[in-house]
């Protein structure tokens, strides 16, 4: 048996792609490894949204260079959209890797190793194939825990002015609604009770007619599975039929990340949204109608080129208005290739820093306000695992909060009513309503 170790930096969809490449090599003897030090594979799946994304993974790469000529045989990969972007340089900076690979190869995996035991140097796989790599991935792995991750739809056609997603992923594509299903169901049967459907774009999904809303009724239809989440989601892409599903569909968490990225018409059409902040308050509005316990969650950049105190102000008036659950906000840092980064007027970074500091004690302090309206509250906890206590169970509300409560090991995969009697930093506690459990 070989040995397998990846790390995996970013989205859920690189969490996704980093199991699916476990399993495109397993054919090959290699099993998970949680020890670099013990493996005969080492892949680093990349990132390429943050700032300074290359420059962490060089730094990764030199310090697993020594490991690398310490066992012989080793193979050092790098994947995602890091390595699509940046695949010839990374082979110039780091002759010592192996194989690179892009997000709509990995799937050629095991062709690359086996070229590798027959002699070839470094390799290289950066192309956007014809064929997409979902009908070249084995089956899914037959290990699953109670939530699960599930890729419906990758690849950007917006092209965002700040965004490397659809040079790096690819234009936007959609996993057939039948083959979904099929994964589903195999998903379901291994243990699964809750499917997150992934996307760059994902209420882009096209694959079949009526879209995600069509797609959330016939998965939460299928025996077995409690609940559903999708992430992540442009506004642009938010139509009707899918808003009603909030409120026809039970399985579909109150709990839905729609990131705006700013509160400025005037930044929006600089960044090419193609919305504004009007269009996003009255998709606010209707899923509020659809569904009235719905919490929203968020996606911020600061510091946009052009932006100004003004442009601002209007973030933290949005913010204030719409009362996110939680959001997560970004100082703008140029992406090479992008239209951002040769835009005039960028803003100084210390005013950048200063801006992101208020903005983030902002949400902060809304973030507390959510949860702090839980306390006393008794809510569905879906349990996944057992806690750091005997006795203690492991699970999430419906909006992703975990919560710790005393329960039997027979409720792990199933939803049993909590009374929140604490709020802690980064999770809650509380205490089973009745000793029933609940499917």
């Amino acid at each position: 048996m070989k040995k397998l170790f990846i790390r995996t930096y970013g989205c859920q969809m690189n969490v996704y792609d980093s199991t699916r490449i476990a399993d495109v090599l397993a054919p090959l003897g290699y099993r998970p490894t949680d020890d670099a030090g013990d493996a005969d594979m080492i892949l680093l799946n990349t990132c390429h949204i943050r700032e300074k994304a290359a420059e962490k993974l060089f730094s990764d790469l030199g310090r697993l260079r020594s490991l690398k000529a310490a066992r012989e045989g080793m193979i050092l990969a790098v994947a995602g959209c890091v390595a699509q972007a940046e695949g010839a340089e990374i082979l110039r900076r780091a002759p010592y890797v192996d194989l690179v690979v892009g997000p709509q190869t990995y799937h050629r995996l095991p062709e690359m190793v086996a070229k590798l035991a027959r002699g070839a140097g470094s390799l290289i796989d950066t192309e956007f194939p014809v064929e997409p790599k979902f009908d070249f991935l084995p089956d899914s792995a037959t290990r699953s825990g109670v939530s699960a991750f599930l890729s419906v739809q990758e690849g950007c056609d917006k092209f965002c002015t700040f965004c490397v997603v659809p040079y790096t992923r690819g234009a936007e594509f959609s996993r057939p609604r039948d083959a979904i299903l099929a994964e589903a169901r195999r998903l379901i049967e291994n243990g699964a009770r809750e499917l997150t459907l992934l996307g760059q774009n994902v209420n882009a999904y096209h694959g079949a007619p009526g879209g995600l809303g069509r797609l959330m009724r016939d998965l939460a239809a299928l025996p077995g599975l409690l609940r559903l989440r999708y992430t992540t989601s442009h506004p642009l892409d938010m139509d009707d039929d899918l808003i009603a599903a909030h409120g026809d569909v039970p399985a579909l968490m109150p709990f839905l990340h729609l990131p705006v990225q700013s509160g400025s018409d005037r930044v929006l059409d600089a960044m090419n949204r193609r919305h504004g902040v009007d269009d996003y308050r009255r998709i606010v509005d209707k899923l509020r109608d659809a569904r009235p316990d719905i919490a929203l969650s968020s996606d911020f950049i600061v510091g946009f080129p052009g932006e100004s105190d003004a442009d601002f102000a209007a973030t933290l008036d949005l913010v204030r208005e719409i009362g996110f659950a939680q959001a997560y906000s970004f100082k703008y840092s140029p992406r090479p290739g992008t239209p951002a980064s040769s835009l005039n007027d960028q803003v100084p970074d210390d005013v950048k820093s200063e801006r992101l500091q208020i903005l983030q004690a902002l949400i902060e302090d809304g973030h507390r306000a959510f949860n702090r309206d839980c306390l006393g509250r008794v809510m569905p906890v879906l349990f996944e695992r057992s806690g750091r206590y005997p006795g203690q169970l492991v699970g999430r509300s419906p909006y992703l909060q975990g919560v710790h409560a005393s329960a039997p090991a027979r409720a792990i995969g199933t939803i049993m009513p909590v009374r929140i009697t604490r709020i802690d930093t980064n999770s809650m506690a509380g205490e089973i309503e009745t000793a029933e459990v609940t499917a």
